[in-house]
């Protein structure tokens, strides 16, 4: 009990997540009269996962795309493809923001860098305002779930060292992740034309001329994506290799052939991107180490018998689990959540029947979401700030979005084969 209270004072005197998380397991090991050389051992142990490679490389693109100016040319592609639709800009939104988060795999960027794009243009399309300013808000949380995100393959790495059956391929995750993803585009999407109905400045008629302009101008770019995802569907990549060949060709074509980042600045994007990295890299280490120490204690099995005693009814887990999730959003960055409750979850939801790697996808899902969940999702005072509005007024304006979300990931929880239809 003592150890708890220090590690909460510690948390509430604003300690770093790595110091609270290492000093958990050195107590733990210490009260155990296990050596703490494991510590270190566990740290160690990172070096030896080719995997873990793909992390600094994937994440060293997503840097560098934002930093160019593909947003824009995804804006524009997309643009000229689905403008001519009912909500045509709307839905415009929501795609290029998804595959914006899934290669820069942080929501609040894809805010910062598209919504200065996407705003204005919806506001001059006659979107409604509070329409707009929810669309934005709610489509910088989207992507988390379409390869090659990184919260998919940290938690992947991370369920791989728990030794469950089945294994989690990373591979699998990025399968399982596609319809859950397209589901929530598609219901966002819906709702999107719906609220547009009859508005005739909201659609944009096709001109092929344009189209044909975009799609040269995205040259580059539209390749990436079916050439590291088709690279490792077929076998010709491993995940590690895709993401080196993502980091060699998106520095090959921004910064030398399109010259769109000087020289000069590619040490900061390095240095900027790395830091994200090297985040997730401490955090991971002492978690692992932290992990080992719940699993020799046998920490997951008891709370599984414990919340076995008092719920017996799978459906009513689920639904914990979701509301747990939720709030561990709000509260928590992704990356965090993940290294940190995924080695605790992960034993009790197996316990239950539940699929690893639909357990992800649910994890995912529900972290999504948290970013935009009343009252300290984060993306909704990233919002704030951004459009310079009272946060009460993007709480109203997200509200329609959240519950379409909520809707997708009831869902994606309760309809297993959603997520594991294309892993089976």
């Amino acid at each position: 009990m003592s150890f708890a209270l220090l590690l909460l004072v510690l948390a509430l005197a604003g300690a770093p997540l790595f110091a609270i998380i290492v000093s958990a397991a050195m107590l733990g090991f210490g009260a155990e009269e296990i050596d703490l050389q494991v510590i270190a051992i566990e740290i160690y142990r990172l070096a030896e996962m080719p995997i873990l490679l793909a992390i600094p490389l994937f994440t060293f693109a997503g840097y560098l795309l934002g930093e160019s100016d593909a947003p824009h040319r995804l804006v524009r592609l997309t643009n000229a493809l689905l403008g001519w639709l009912d909500g045509g800009l709307a839905i415009v939104a929501l795609v290029a923001c998804a595959l914006f988060t899934a290669f820069t795999g942080a929501s609040g960027v894809t805010i910062v860098a598209l919504g200065a794009l996407l705003y204005p243009a919806l506001r001059e399309s006659d979107y409604p305002d509070r329409f707009s300013l929810g669309l934005i808000t709610t489509s910088g949380s989207l992507g988390l779930l379409f390869a090659p995100a990184l919260p998919l393959i940290l938690y992947g790495v991370v369920a791989q060292q728990m030794n469950v059956e089945p294994d989690v391929r990373i591979e699998d995750l990025f399968a399982a992740g596609l319809i859950p993803g397209m589901l929530m585009l598609v219901l966002l999407s819906a709702y999107s034309i719906w609220q547009v109905r009859g508005r005739g400045n909201a659609r944009i008629p096709i001109r092929w001329r344009d189209a044909r302009a975009a799609i040269l101008e995205a040259g580059w770019e539209i390749p990436l994506p079916i050439v590291v995802l088709g690279g490792i569907y077929t076998g010709t990549f491993a995940l590690s290799e895709a993401a080196a060949v993502t980091a060699i060709y998106v520095l090959l074509v921004e910064v030398g052939i399109r010259r769109e980042i000087p020289l000069r600045q590619l040490p900061a994007v390095m240095r900027e991107s790395m830091v994200l990295v090297g985040a997730i890299m401490i955090i991971l280490g002492v978690s692992l180490a932290s992990t080992n120490y719940l699993i020799d204690t046998e920490v997951p099995a008891r709370l599984f018998d414990l919340i076995r005693t008092r719920i017996d009814d799978r459906f009513v887990f689920l639904m914990l689990l979701n509301l747990f999730l939720l709030m561990l959003g709000m509260i928590l960055d992704i990356f965090s959540a993940i290294v940190i409750m995924v080695p605790i979850i992960l034993p009790i939801a197996i316990g239950y029947g539940i699929h690893p790697v639909h357990l992800g996808i649910i994890f995912l899902a529900n972290m999504q979401i948290g970013y935009i969940t009343p009252p300290v999702g984060m993306n909704l005072f990233i919002a704030s700030h951004r459009f310079d509005r009272p946060v009460l007024e993007v709480y109203r304006a997200t509200l329609p979005f959240f519950v379409i979300l909520l809707i997708s990931v009831l869902l994606i929880t309760y309809v297993p084969w959603i997520s594991l239809l294309l892993i089976r």
